[in-house]
């Protein structure tokens, strides 16, 4: 039974996802369909390259991990189907394929797109449907489309480096407002070097220890943590800490307009000082 993943900005409020669904199912009712969320922001490439990344690693091999994430930020003219890593990646070709999996691919092909359709979203997904049921039935991956095509590329976010601090943007903030920043576990004591640190946010908020749960402090107090995806997590146990800190999450929108926000720079940022 093959397994897919559905991962979309769609949103619940409406029919589409449950749509998308029937589509698939329409293709192969034996497709055994999991979703990840429904609820990426729209163009929000980094939160959306996070949720992705995170769940994917958790899948058995040769799963087919559908994202439907920002697909009409330009005309689309192909899909990218990508294989990495034993698992199977169908999106938009619009750069979050590389944000996903922090490099190129081992492979991908392109996708064609019939220049007479409809491009709507129920389309796109019978497009990946059919695609997916081809190498369920033996068919090889170059036969599907176009190896080796051109397709666009975006750098996942970085935390900025320094001798003596790392600095991470905050990238997602979760159902309990907890903080998540795009420093892993491994980035972190690679460039702490055994010396003591000091998290910093919010002008005036430090911590200086890492946790191993949210009952390592009493109720109320802040902490910070590496969560079950490895990265960088504020929170305040039994708290909200996004509402309480005045913390956001980052966005390309907050970027472009930067120079009208410098004042708010600071509260979608994290820095760990050195010492």
């Amino acid at each position: 039974m093959p397994l897919l993943t559905l991962t979309s900005d769609i949103g619940n409020q409406d029919y589409l996802v449950s749509a998308v669904k029937a589509q698939l199912l329409q293709i192969n009712p034996d497709f055994k369909i999991v979703d990840i969320s429904h609820n990426i922001p729209p163009f929000n490439y980094p939160q959306a390259a996070y949720i992705c990344r995170s769940a994917i690693k958790n899948f058995p091999d040769f799963t087919y991990h559908i994202v439907l994430v920002n697909l009409f930020e330009n005309k689309p003219e192909q899909l990218l189907l990508a294989y990495h890593k034993n698992q199977y990646l169908l999106c938009a070709d619009n750069g979050l394929l590389t944000m996903i999996l922090e490099e190129k691919p081992e492979l991908v092909i392109g996708i064609p797109l019939d220049k007479l359709a409809v491009k709507s979203t129920t389309y796109i997904t019978e497009m990946m449907g059919k695609a997916i049921s081809q190498l369920v039935n033996g068919e090889s991956i170059q036969n599907i489309g176009i190896p080796d095509v051109k397709f666009t590329e975006k750098n996942h976010l970085r935390p900025l480096l320094d001798n003596n601090w790392i600095e991470g943007q905050i990238i997602f903030i979760d159902n309990f407002e907890n903080v998540i920043v795009n420093i892993t576990r491994e980035q972190f004591e690679e460039q702490r070097k055994g010396r003591s640190f000091r998290i910093a946010f919010k002008r005036d908020e430090v911590i200086d220890r890492i946790s191993e749960s949210y009952a390592d402090v009493s109720e109320g107090e802040k902490l910070a943590l590496f969560n079950s995806a490895g990265y960088l997590e504020i929170a305040i146990n039994k708290g909200n800490a996004a509402g309480l800190f005045g913390l956001k999450g980052f966005s390309e929108k907050t970027r472009q307009a930067s120079n009208l926000l410098q004042n708010q720079l600071p509260y979608q940022t994290v820095r760990i000082y050195f010492e």
